[in-house]
């Protein structure tokens, strides 16, 4: 008796079914290792593209100069990059002037030693990211603003008590107030007066925006509450078109500023949206592998686990395998039953894990709402074929077991 393929199939899925509890014991560690990588692969692929996005709407044509190496990376930084020496305004200076292909250049520090607590009328906001600014950095960054405006180039020559808040600060402090621009708060003893309110960017990182919590001064005036201010930015808006050559420019200048020779390593670091992304993608690569080790165990587990019901099934159905045979089924007819078997299993365990993973994707983003965790269709795509394939692999040898039987002594086996 020769079975087509579609009996065949059908008969996988019957004795799939007869056995529930075996079955899906044995899929379980599918299950574990479809749902990791496809949970994790969408949580990274969300996270990327929101990343993307937030980086976007800083602007593309930025270059950022630290002494200090930036943007994400796994681990802590190198403690040799704290001797390195801070860069200074006169850097923008001569950006600016010896760069062509810069369009201009702000300037932004932080002073940790200062109190950022803000206080009006007895409500206090202690969030706060306190950033000294130049007057052109809300044009540089793209900054918006939902009421009121940035400062002047007086505002910062004049070093005023001038103060710009985010969303965040805005709603702690003013809850039910509204035209926040001219009010006076307290902040590290001193009077400010608010003359804006940035406007929440449409994209975040996580949900989130560092610009939500901002606290922006004037660059001049940072510098008069503490005038051993050292961590100052440079960032840079290139010429349309001309991020890379902006980017030799830039290099080429902060070098000899520095004195730096030919062979010596760059003692500052410079970061465009490219090179934050590639930054990025290296980690979630790292993270990828260790993943796919986590999986592989759970696949490796699950695929032995198949491997061994299935010789279980071979030796329970002895009797049936010498029926079949002496009513003509070839080798390959018994190879293809037991191999759609071992396939079934598994690509059910696959379909399972996937369904696991997209309940489990909702739920995170239910509890963290910013956290992106949409799954690509090609973790969908890999979870199904690798699935299949451990069914394959765990699956040949049983049934080249139960297809080399002798029919004779099958059918007299108890």
């Amino acid at each position: 008796m020769r079975l087509i393929p579609a009996e065949t199939l059908r008969m996988a899925v019957e004795n799939v079914r007869s056995h529930k509890l075996r079955s899906a014991l044995t899929i379980l560690g599918i299950v574990i290792g479809v749902v990791v990588v496809v949970v994790v692969a969408s949580i990274l692929t969300g996270m990327r593209a929101s990343m993307v996005a937030s980086i976007e709407e800083y602007g593309t044509n930025n270059i950022y100069a630290f002494h200090l190496s930036t943007g994400p990376r796994l681990g802590p930084r190198d403690r040799a990059e704290y001797k390195r020496k801070p860069l200074v305004p006169d850097d923008g200076v001569a950006i600016r002037e010896q760069a062509p292909a810069v369009a201009d250049v702000a300037n932004a520090a932080w002073a940790w030693s200062i109190n950022r607590t803000i206080v009006y009328q007895g409500a206090k906001y202690n969030d706060g990211q306190l950033q000294g600014v130049s007057a052109n950095y809300g044009s540089v960054t793209n900054l918006g603003l939902s009421e009121g405006r940035f400062f002047t180039d007086a505002d910062d020559e004049h070093k005023r008590n001038v103060m710009v808040i985010g969303v965040n600060a805005a709603e702690a402090l003013f809850p039910h107030k509204r035209d926040i621009a001219g009010t006076e708060v307290v902040m590290a003893g001193h009077i400010f007066r608010i003359v804006g309110v940035l406007e929440k960017r449409k994209s975040g990182f996580l949900g989130e925006n560092e610009e939500d919590n901002a606290i922006l001064i004037p660059f001049r005036t940072i510098r008069k509450m503490e005038p051993r201010v050292r961590n100052v930015m440079l960032v840079i808006r290139a010429q349309s078109g001309q991020v890379l050559t902006a980017l030799d420019e830039v290099e080429d200048v902060l070098r000899r500023r520095r004195g730096l020779r030919a062979r010596q390593d760059s003692d500052f670091d410079l970061s465009t949206a490219d090179k934050f992304i590639e930054q990025f993608d290296r980690i979630t690569a790292a993270i990828g592998l260790i993943t796919i080790a986590i999986s592989a165990v759970g696949l490796m587990v699950g695929g032995i686990g198949v491997m061994n019901i299935m010789l279980v099934s071979v030796t329970e159905r002895t009797h049936e395998i010498g029926v079949r045979k002496a009513l003509g089924a070839k080798r390959r007819d018994i190879v293809r039953q037991f191999l759609f078997e071992a396939i079934t299993l598994t690509a059910m365990g696959g379909v399972l894990g996937l369904v696991v993973s997209a309940l489990v994707s909702q739920v995170v983003m239910l509890l963290v709402p910013g956290l992106p965790a949409t799954i690509p269709p090609w973790a969908v795509a890999t979870g199904l074929i690798v699935s299949v394939g451990v069914g394959i692999a765990s699956g040949v040898w049983p049934a080249r077991k139960a297809a080399a039987l002798d029919p004779v002594e099958a059918l007299r086996y108890e």
